[in-house]
């Protein structure tokens, strides 16, 4: 993990401006890495890249493995003759993402494109798509998997006839050969992520901006992983969990959080070697320069909650792979740039597994106030090895907190920060900036001083979230990239 001290901005792809209804891996993302170098930034973190389902949660996807053919940029497959210009053109709101709209408009394009590029002469991409094929293990499952889905009409697996659900041979054989056309359109979608991806990756390399990846402990049920591997899933025999990931009961839940995941099977997984995950993390490892590892303390120990059960409230702790699962990753994939998501109560076991590995945990100003001087949030109780945000997705704007604050705690947080209140996002970014942590990230809403009404998610709200976006002038570097560029050399944070 890097030594020099650093700083960046938190963007998902789906935020940024452009046409088409949703932010894509196209110009305007390069447009943003080039304000990240103008602004003296090194460091650009996204949200999970999957593919979503109901909800629109990054933090859900069918795959741990598979690209958001949603962010492809139709502009270049355009160029490259797979659609027609005159078919990009579509009517839909700039401010926020409808996901069922650009669902409704890109998907069918992409097929489109898909089945021209099939019939064309693609020469050496032809090639190209072909090598992907042949080179990505986890593709035809995941291509299978959502023609599957579309065939049954968005069903999950376990509803399938059970001679698919549970992937006798002779049925996958049958339905790879009857759903070929869409198998195929699916793995043209990947292939068309995962190079405009690398792409982007290089010219943002080429920038100075490494890019900070995202990885959820768990997956979903519906899932082609699940779906894929029911060995290394506590299921019974009908493919249904039989225990669910959550949190217990605390300060702020009485009944815990019921997530709902199922569980890994730890055992199976240490048996073969944890191949799952190595596989899993080579991916994202050539996906990101670093990767933030979400619910950290899962790893340690998880909460165990029986299936069926309405809340998290009886459960039980479970000790976690710890030890054996990063010294599996590191001996197959050598040094793992991991960021440790360390939030919430977090007892000294979890920051002992940290701390062993070197992996740098996390920071939140908006969590640092009310509890006295101790609380490990404030700057002056930072070590050196870890990295501060203002706030993260799950989070308020810092303007929309601060204006939520009653005039007592308000009061509390000007007395530490300083600044007088007159502009408490940009003293707030300045503390962070000042503080020892080597990195130092800044939701790109704090950077424009955006209140509530531009929050990326609200934690248990099932519908609304992740469809904020920037504007196209948010990404011109005019007074505010200026400041950010003045704070990052004057706390020593200009990339050498």
């Amino acid at each position: 993990m890097m030594s020099q001290r650093r700083s960046g901005i938190l963007l998902h792809p789906t935020s940024l401006p452009g046409a088409g209804g949703v932010g894509t891996l196209g110009n305007e993302a390069r447009r943003f890495v080039d304000f990240l170098e103008a602004a003296g930034q090194s460091l650009w973190q996204v949200l999970p890249l999957g593919t979503t389902g109901y909800g629109n949660s990054p933090y859900s996807s069918y795959s741990a493995f598979a690209g958001n053919p949603l962010v492809i940029d139709l502009a270049a497959v355009a160029a490259e003759g797979d659609l027609a210009p005159g078919d990009l053109w579509i009517d839909l709101p700039d401010e926020w993402v409808d996901f069922e709209a650009v669902k409704d408009h890109k998907l069918p394009l992409l097929r489109r494109a898909a089945g021209s590029f099939f019939s064309g002469s693609a020469g050496k991409r032809l090639e190209e798509f072909w090598h992907f094929c042949d080179t990505t293990y986890w593709l035809h499952d995941f291509a299978l998997f959502m023609a599957l889905k579309e065939y049954y009409r968005g069903k999950s697996w376990c509803q399938w006839p059970e001679e698919i659900a549970f992937r006798e041979p002779s049925a996958v054989e049958e339905f790879s050969r009857k759903l070929g056309q869409a198998v195929g359109e699916h793995k043209y979608m990947q292939w068309q992520f995962f190079r405009q991806w690398h792409r982007l990756k290089d010219y943002a390399n080429s920038k100075g901006i490494q890019i900070i990846g995202d990885v959820p402990i768990f997956v979903a049920y519906d899932s082609v992983d699940v779906w894929a591997n029911r060995h290394l899933f506590h299921l019974d025999e009908h493919g249904k969990p039989t225990v669910v990931a959550g949190v217990p009961p605390d300060y702020f839940s009485k009944t815990g959080q019921l997530w709902g995941n199922p569980l890994y099977n730890w055992p199976e997984m240490a048996a073969r070697g944890f191949s799952w995950w190595v596989e899993r993390m080579r991916g994202d490892l050539g996906l990101y320069d670093m990767v933030r590892i979400d619910h950290f303390r899962g790893f340690e120990a998880y909460w165990e909650v029986p299936a069926g059960e309405k809340t998290a409230i009886h459960g039980r702790w479970l000790q976690g792979p710890g030890d054996d699962l990063f010294n599996a990753l590191r001996g197959a994939l050598g040094d793992i740039p991991f960021i440790a998501e360390d939030l919430g109560v977090i007892t000294p076991e979890v920051e002992a597994l940290r701390d062993r590995f070197g992996f740098p945990g996390m920071k939140i100003l908006q969590f640092a106030f009310g509890s006295g001087p101790e609380n490990p949030y404030l700057p002056h109780n930072f070590r050196r090895h870890c990295v501060v945000y203002t706030g993260t997705h799950d989070n308020d704007t810092t303007a929309g907190w601060f204006d939520s604050l009653s005039v007592r705690e308000r009061k509390g947080v000007l007395s530490y920060i300083g600044g007088g209140g007159k502009d408490i996002v940009g003293d707030m970014m300045k503390a962070a900036l000042a503080s020892v942590a080597r990195m130092a990230i800044f939701p790109l809403q704090d950077l424009l001083g955006l209140d509530s009404s531009a929050r990326m998610n609200v934690p248990g709200k099932a519908r609304g979230n992740w469809s904020w976006r920037c504007a196209s002038g948010d990404l011109n570097y005019g007074a505010r990239g200026r400041q950010l560029r003045e704070l990052t050399e004057l706390y020593g944070r200009l990339p050498k």
